[in-house]
C-alpha cells in the first residue's frame, strides 16, 4: 500500500506504525461479527485504553499522550480505516473528556481524567434533544440546584455509547427558557448515579457495533463539584469541544473511505472481464481515480485544520469545512467502491457495503452538513475571515 500519511517526528511515525500493526491484528478480524451481531466492542475501548490511544491528545500530566492533533487525527483515521464504529467511539470518548481537561478545576482532573484518558471510564457526551439536534440552545433538560447538588430531569437523544458508557457529559438548563444560550451548564455525571437510565437502543442502517440511545434524567443528583466550568458557560464548552470533535468524525471519515478504496483496488486488480484485469479498462481506473482524489483531498483539508488548532490559531471554519468535505466524499468514495465491485459489492462477502451504511450517518451527526454550510457561509461574512495558514502549514 502506497505510503498516505504526513508524519512530523518519528516517534509519531512509530506510533502510526503501533497503531496500524493494532487495527490489523486486533480490530479488524472482529468488525465485521460484531457489526453484524450488533455488539458493542467494550473490551476494545480497554485495549485502546491500555495502549494510550484514548487519551493522546490530552496532557501527559494527566496519563494523556500529549500528541499534536495533527498525529491524533491519523491514529483515527487509521482505526477508521478497518472499523468505523470503534474510530467514531475513540472521537467521542475525546469529547467527553474535552470539558474537564480545558476547563476543569486542578481538583477534577486530577481526580477523574486519569482513568477517563486511561480507559478505565468510557464517556459519553449527552447534548443533543429530540426537538434540538442542530439548534441545542432549544435544550429543555433542567438541572436545579438543590443545596450542594444539581437535580436533573429531561432527555437526551442520540447519544453515542448510551448505556454502555461510565459517565455521560451532560448540557442542561440551569437557568432561563429554551433558546437562552446563557442559561445552559455542563455536568458530569457517572453512569451509576440513581435516576439515570438508557431508554431501547436504536436501530440504525449502519455503525450498529456502536450503540446509540437517548439518555433519561430522572430526579439525577448531581454533586456541585461535577459542575465544569461557571453556571452558564454549558453551551460555550460544547461548542468548543465540537470543532475538535468534528475534525475527529473528519478523520474516521477520511479513514472509512480510503479502507472502501483499498478493498475496490485489490478486487479491480485481481478480478478479469473481457480478458483484461477490470482495473485496466479505462472506465472503471478512471472511477478509482476520482476516488484517489476524494480521499486525498479529504486528508488535505483535515490536516490543514489540525494544524491551525496546533498552533492556536482559530479554526472553526477549517473544521466544519473538513467534516464537510471528509463525509460527503465518503459517502461518494464507498458508493463507487460498490459500483467497482458490482454485484460482490451488494452481498456481506466483502466490506464495501457496510462501509456505504456506515459513511451516511457521518453527514448528518456532529452537525449536519446543511449545518456545516451555515457555519462556513457565516464565517465569510467577517471580517477577519481570511485564511491563516497556507494548507502546507
Amino acid at each position: 500500500m502506497p505510503a498516505r500519511r504526513v508524519l512530523p517526528t518519528a516517534e509519531a511515525v512509530d506510533l502510526l506504525s503501533l497503531v496500524r500493526e493494532l487495527a490489523a491484528r486486533e480490530l479488524k478480524p472482529l468488525a465485521a461479527g460484531a457489526e453484524r451481531a450488533e455488539e458493542f466492542p467494550r473490551e476494545v475501548f480497554r485495549l485502546l485504553g491500555r495502549t494510550g490511544i484514548l487519551g493522546l491528545p490530552y496532557p501527559q500530566e494527566y496519563g494523556g499522550g500529549g500528541q499534536p492533533y495533527e498525529v491524533y487525527l491519523q491514529v483515527l483515521e487509521e482505526i477508521g480505516s478497518v472499523w468505523s464504529s470503534v474510530g467514531v467511539g475513540v472521537s467521542v470518548h475525546a469529547l467527553s473528556c474535552f470539558g474537564l481537561a480545558t476547563v476543569g478545576t486542578d481538583e477534577q482532573r486530577q481526580a477523574w481524567l486519569p482513568d477517563m484518558l486511561g480507559g478505565e471510564l468510557l464517556g459519553a457526551y449527552c447534548l443533543s434533544e429530540a426537538h434540538a439536534g442542530s439548534d441545542p440552545a432549544a435544550m429543555r433538560t433542567s438541572a436545579r440546584l438543590d443545596g450542594d447538588h444539581y437535580v436533573l430531569n429531561g432527555a437526551k437523544a442520540w447519544t453515542t455509547h448510551g448505556g454502555q458508557a461510565d459517565f455521560y457529559k451532560v448540557m442542561a438548563r440551569t437557568a432561563g427558557e429554551p433558546g437562552d444560550r446563557s442559561g445552559v451548564s455542563c455536568f458530569l455525571v457517572p453512569a451509576d448515579t440513581p435516576g439515570l437510565s438508557a431508554d431501547v437502543p436504536e436501530e440504525k442502517m449502519g455503525l450498529t457495533g456502536s450503540t446509540t440511545a437517548t439518555m433519561l434524567f430522572d430526579n439525577v443528583r448531581v454533586p456541585v463539584e461535577r459542575r465544569l466550568g461557571a453556571e452558564g458557560d454549558g453551551l460555550k464548552i460544547a461548542l468548543a469541544g465540537l470543532d475538535a470533535g468534528r475534525l475527529g468524525i473528519a478523520a474516521v471519515a477520511v479513514g472509512l473511505a480510503q479502507g472502501a478504496l483499498d478493498t475496490a483496488v485489490t478486487y479491480a486488480q485481481e478480478r478479469e472481464s473481457f480478458g483484461r484485469r477490470i482495473i485496466d479498462h479505462q472506465g472503471l481506473n478512471f472511477v478509482l481515480a476520482d476516488m484517489e482524489a476524494a480521499v486525498q483531498t479529504a486528508r488535505a483539508a483535515t490536516l490543514h485544520a489540525a494544524r491551525l488548532k496546533d498552533a492556536g490559531l482559530p479554526f472553526s471554519r477549517e473544521a466544519s469545512i473538513a467534516k464537510l468535505v471528509a463525509t460527503d466524499n465518503a459517502m461518494k468514495v464507498t458508493t463507487d467502491a460498490v459500483q467497482v465491485l458490482g454485484g460482490a459489492g451488494y452481498t456481506r462477502d466483502f466490506p464495501v457495503e457496510r462501509y456505504m451504511r456506515e459513511a451516511k450517518v457521518m453527514q448528518i451527526f456532529e452537525g449536519t452538513n446543511q449545518i456545516q454550510r451555515m457555519v462556513i457561509g457565516r464565517s465569510l461574512e467577517r471580517p477577519d475571515a481570511s485564511i491563516l495558514l497556507s494548507p502546507a502549514g
